[in-house]
């Protein structure tokens, strides 16, 4: 599998301690066990991702635009929808792209089952960490990453499976998106969508116009994000929706 990697500042051909390098140039970073189930992954992150947007908010200029690293973030939908990924991958033979991906983790939780991932971003940074995390779980044969902005680009090739999370959030990508989905999703009977999102974003002219072309399945699942020695923490609605082609 050849990985591409245009515009992502690094050569394919570096070693993890080189991008490792890289990364901790820009970046205070540590690897931290994420584990999906029996899946275990080392996923590399910024140390203390607050201290770094305070840093990043007192460095930018009157006028300028803040932009803040939500790639770099663990969300509770992506933890939700790796839980998916891995039973569809244990199912599954085909190629999944993964959209909006940030650090990968649901693209690497299918690699580690066995299926040949794609893990996309338009963030170079992001395909910076998801390039690392690729070599220190050793999937570089079942993973690449590509530099992909889904409102915009197009990839060479099509896939069984495509699956995102936290990719609704701004009405005015629906259509680019639902294009991009279009293009790049395989014509087969297999062939699924796969986007997880927080409960509170209907995203509902998005689904009034997928529902032309795609029969839609929804499930809301719930999620608690553990805090502290009593475990205790804010609970989260998630919700999971399963695009097919309609036949």
């Amino acid at each position: 599998m050849k990985e591409t990697t245009s515009g992502s500042g690094f050569s394919e051909a570096a070693t993890l301690d080189e991008l490792l390098e890289i990364a901790s140039s820009r970046f205070e970073v540590h690897f931290e066990r994420i584990t999906i189930q029996d899946t275990g992954l080392d996923i590399l992150q910024i140390s203390d991702l607050e201290d770094y947007i305070d840093r990043l908010a007192e460095s930018t200029g009157p006028g300028q635009t803040l932009h803040l690293p939500y790639w770099a973030k663990i969300w509770p939908t992506s933890i939700l929808l790796s839980y998916y990924v891995q039973r569809l991958a244990d199912a599954s033979h085909g190629e999944l792209l993964e959209i909006g991906a940030g650090i990968g983790l649901c693209g690497l939780t299918a690699a580690a089952r066995g299926m040949r991932v794609c893990v996309s971003d338009s963030d170079p940074d992001a395909l910076l960490f998801a390039r690392i995390n690729i070599l220190k779980n050793g999937l570089q044969d079942l993973a690449e990453v590509a530099e992909a902005d889904f409102t915009t680009s197009r990839l060479s090739r099509r896939f069984t499976h495509i699956v995102g999370s936290e990719v609704l959030y701004r009405e005015e990508h629906y259509q680019p998106l639902l294009s991009f989905l279009r293009n790049h999703l395989e014509p087969s009977p297999e062939s699924e969508i796969v986007l997880a999102r927080d409960y509170r974003i209907g995203a509902k002219p998005f689904f009034r116009a997928a529902r032309k072309e795609f029969s839609i399945q929804e499930k809301t699942l719930g999620y608690r994000e553990t805090t502290g020695s009593e475990g205790q923490g804010e609970r989260h609605l998630c919700a999971i929706s399963r695009l097919r082609p309609l036949t």
